[in-house]
């Protein structure tokens, strides 16, 4: 599905997680941070419990050189990885957690 039908979706009242999630990571990829900032946030406040959401957040975060919050974004995304047993998004943003200090 294109992001002008997801965007119809989410216009059209449906908003979940996952439909924010997707929004932000096609954002992310055309370097529109604000827009993808936008969407990843609504994405970890509907599931906090969604670790891709969280590292994807700090890609963007990081885009739009919000470090401090990046930062935030990844710690936190590594709590909920290493509580869902999920090993290599932790060891992935770990890694953009040492890139950021």
């Amino acid at each position: 599905m294109d992001q002008v039908n997801l965007e119809k979706m989410l216009e059209q009242g449906t908003d979940n997680a996952l439909l924010r999630y997707t929004l932000g990571t096609l954002f992310l990829k055309q370097k529109a941070y604000a827009q993808a900032v936008e969407h990843l946030t609504q994405a970890v406040t509907l599931d906090p419990q969604h670790s891709a959401s969280w590292k994807h957040l700090g890609k963007a975060l990081t885009g739009m050189e919000r470090i401090e919050e990046a930062v935030e974004s990844y710690q936190k995304g590594i709590e909920v990885a290493e509580a869902k047993g999920d090993i290599q998004a932790a060891k992935e943003m770990r890694v953009f957690l040492k890139r950021l200090e």
